[in-house]
C-alpha cells in the first residue's frame, strides 16, 4: 500500500466552498486559506446559535504502546462511515504539533485511506494557529520582564515568576535557561525555560474559549507570578490580555477541512493530553454540532486520560453531553499489554491477547462511569489472526458491549460501515443521563482521589502537606470549584510506565500542582511529566525534504 503521504497527495480534493455547501454555510461566511482549507467567520458562528444540536461521538482508546492504536485513523474512518450510510457527519480532531512531525510521532491526521487532507499543510503550518498561540504566550513573557525592567511597579518577586516562553518544537536544550545575561540593559538575570507551544496555557485557553469576550477574559485570568508579598499577579495586572487576543482574534475561528471522502472536518487547537485537557476547541465542536446530525470527535491518549478529562473538564465547561463513545484497541497493543515484546507482536498468541484485554476492559468500565454507552473498534492489522480477534468480541461481549472488526485504514468508509451501523443503533435508543465524576464543590483532594481511584485503580493518593495547604489555599481565594486536570504518564494507569495491562494496589504520587486559572482547572502532577519533548537518536526530521519537483518527502 502507498504511504500515508502519496495516498493523501493522490486524492481529489473538493474546493473549500463545496465542503461549507454540505454544511449549508454560505460561502461568503467562510474565510479561505487557498482553495482547500478556510476558517468559519464570526457571522458564521453567530447565525449557528439557534440552531439545535447534532449527537455527539467521542473516540478514545486503550492505553497507547509503541504498537499503535490509530484513534485518529478510527475518527476518519467513523465519520466518512457515517456519511456513507446517509447521516451527515463531521469530523472534530486537533491539530498537529511540529514537534512529533519532526520528532519520532508523525502528524495527526490520520493514516492509510482515512486521512484529513490537505495532510502536508495540516501537519506543517496549516493556518498559522499555533504560531498565533506561540506569539501571545510570549508577548506575556517578555511584558513581564519589561514591567520588571522598567521599576517593577508590581512588586514581582523575580524568584516566583512562573510564566515560561514556548515554541512548538522538541528542543530538550531549552527547558531550563538563564535569561537577562549581558549587563544592565538586558534586564535581570533569571532563572526560565520553554515548554512546547501544545503545553501553554493559551492554547488551552484557546480551546476553552466560548468567543473573544471569553478569551480576553480567560487571557486576563492568568497568573504569571507572584509579588513579594505572596499575592498572584495576573496577565490583566501586566495589560497584556487586550494586545495577546488581538494576536489571537482569528486563530479562535474554527478551520474546516475534509477528508479523502470529501466529507467536512474541523481541524482546530491542540492542547497537551497531560498538562492541559487534549482536546479540540469547544468553538469548533459546538459549530459541527449546530452543522451536522452526528459529529465524530477525539480525545488524546488513553480513555484513563483524554475521555476523562474530555467528560470531567470539555463537557462540564462547555456544557455538552456525549451520546456514545469507541475505545479504539488493536490485536498488536492488547498482545502488548499482556507482556509481549514489540520485536514479537507479529507472531499468533491469544493468551497475550486475553492477558492485555484487561486494559480494555477497565478503560471500558471507566467510561460506563459516566453513563456513556460504549462500543469497541478493533483497528485492523493484517498480521492480526481470526482467532485473536475472536478473543476480543468474546471479552468485550462478556462485558455487555460489542466489539467491532474494522479495515478503515485500507478500505476507507466501507471498513468502517459496521461501526457506523452499531453507533447510530445506540444513539437512537433513549439517551442515558450522562453525569460527571466529581461535583464542583468537592474539595481538590476528594476531586484527586476519585479519579485516582475510580479511574486508574489505585488504592490511595499521596499528597504532602506542602501541597494540602496550596490546594486548601486556592479553595480560600475562591478557586475551590475548578476541575482537576490530572497529569500523569500515559502508558499506564499507574504513575509508572512500565506497568502495563490493568495494575492495582499501588498509590499516586502527587509531585506538584499549578493554578491554570485562566484556562479554568487545577494541573496535578503526578511522577515525571515532560512539558518540553527532546527529539530521539534518529528524529523524523532526517527523513523530511523536498524532491526534485518540490514536492515535500518523509512526512508521515
Amino acid at each position: 500500500m502507498q504511504s500515508d503521504i502519496d495516498i493523501a497527495r493522490a486524492a481529489t480534493l473538493k474546493p473549500i466552498a463545496q465542503i461549507g455547501e454540505h454544511l449549508s454555510i454560505p460561502a461568503e461566511q467562510l474565510i479561505p486559506f487557498g482553495h482547500d482549507k478556510a476558517k468559519l467567520s464570526q457571522d458564521c458562528m453567530d447565525a449557528l446559535a439557534d440552531r439545535p444540536n447534532g449527537k455527539l461521538i467521542l473516540v478514545t482508546a486503550i492505553s497507547p504502546t509503541p504498537a499503535g492504536e490509530g484513534k485518529t485513523t478510527t475518527t476518519v474512518g467513523l465519520g466518512d462511515a457515517l456519511n456513507a450510510i446517509g447521516k451527515k457527519a463531521s469530523v472534530c480532531i486537533r491539530e498537529a504539533s511540529l514537534g512529533p512531525c519532526f520528532g519520532v510521532k508523525g502528524g495527526a491526521a490520520g493514516g492509510g485511506m482515512a486521512q484529513v487532507v490537505p495532510m502536508e499543510e495540516m501537519n506543517l503550518h496549516f493556518t498559522g494557529d499555533f504560531h498565533a498561540v506561540t506569539a501571545a504566550h510570549n508577548l506575556l513573557a517578555a511584558m513581564v520582564d519589561n514591567h520588571i525592567y522598567w521599576g517593577n511597579d508590581l512588586d514581582i518577586d523575580v524568584r516566583r515568576i512562573k510564566w515560561r516562553r514556548v515554541v512548538d518544537l522538541n528542543d530538550r536544550s531549552l527547558r531550563q535557561i538563564t535569561t537577562g545575561l549581558g549587563g544592565v540593559a538586558n534586564g535581570f538575570p533569571s532563572e526560565s525555560g520553554f515548554d512546547i507551544t501544545v503545553a501553554s496555557e493559551v492554547m488551552a485557553i484557546l480551546c476553552l474559549a466560548e468567543n473573544h469576550k471569553d478569551l480576553q477574559r480567560r487571557l486576563g485570568d492568568i497568573i504569571v507570578g507572584y509579588r513579594r508579598d505572596r499575592t498572584p499577579v495576573s496577565c490583566r495586572d501586566i495589560g497584556a490580555d487586550g494586545a495577546m487576543t488581538v494576536l489571537l482574534k482569528q486563530a479562535i475561528l474554527p478551520n474546516l477541512v475534509q477528508t479523502l471522502e470529501n466529507n467536512p472536518a474541523f481541524v482546530h487547537g491542540g492542547p497537551f493530553a497531560n498538562i492541559a485537557h487534549g482536546c479540540n476547541s469547544v468553538l469548533s465542536t459546538k459549530a459541527a454540532l449546530k452543522l451536522s446530525d452526528y459529529v465524530v470527535t477525539e480525545a488524546g491518549f488513553g480513555a484513563d486520560l483524554g475521555a476523562e478529562k474530555f467528560f470531567n473538564i470539555k463537557c462540564r465547561k462547555a456544557g455538552v453531553a456525549p451520546d456514545a463513545a469507541v475505545i479504539v484497541a488493536t490485536i498488536r497493543a492488547l498482545k502488548m499489554n499482556g507482556g509481549v515484546a514489540k520485536a514479537d507482536l507479529g507472531t499468533p498468541d491469544e493468551d497475550a491477547v486475553l492477558a492485555g484485554c484487561a486494559n480494555l476492559g477497565r478503560h471500558i468500565e471507566n467510561v460506563k462511569k459516566f453513563d456513556v454507552p460504549v462500543v469497541v473498534a478493533i483497528n485492523h492489522f493484517t498480521s492480526d489472526t481470526v482467532e485473536e480477534t475472536a478473543v476480543v468480541q468474546r471479552y468485550v461481549e462478556s462485558m455487555g458491549c460489542k466489539a467491532i472488526l474494522c479495515t478503515h485504514w485500507a478500505d476507507g468508509s466501507k471498513g468502517a460501515v459496521a461501526l457506523a451501523e452499531a453507533v447510530v443503533a445506540m444513539t437512537e435508543q433513549e439517551k442515558p443521563q450522562f453525569k460527571l465524576l466529581y461535583r464542583d464543590s468537592m474539595s481538590f483532594v476528594t476531586k484527586i482521589e476519585i479519579v485516582a481511584k475510580e479511574i486508574y485503580g489505585a488504592k490511595g493518593v499521596l499528597i504532602n502537606q506542602k501541597i494540602r495547604q496550596q490546594l486548601e489555599q486556592w479553595e480560600a481565594e475562591g478557586y475551590g470549584e475548578l476541575p482537576v486536570c490530572m497529569a500523569k504518564t500515559q502508558y499506564s494507569f499507574s504513575t509508572d510506565p512500565t506497568l502495563l495491562g490493568a495494575p492495582s494496589d499501588f498509590d499516586v504520587p502527587v509531585r506538584e500542582v499549578r493554578l491554570s486559572a485562566g484556562a479554568g482547572f487545577i494541573v496535578v502532577i503526578c511522577g515525571e511529566i515532560m512539558t518540553m519533548p527532546g527529539l530521539p537518536r534518529k528524529p523524523a526530521a532526517l527523513s523530511i525534504h523536498l524532491n526534485e519537483k518540490g514536492d515535500i518527502e518523509g512526512l508521515f
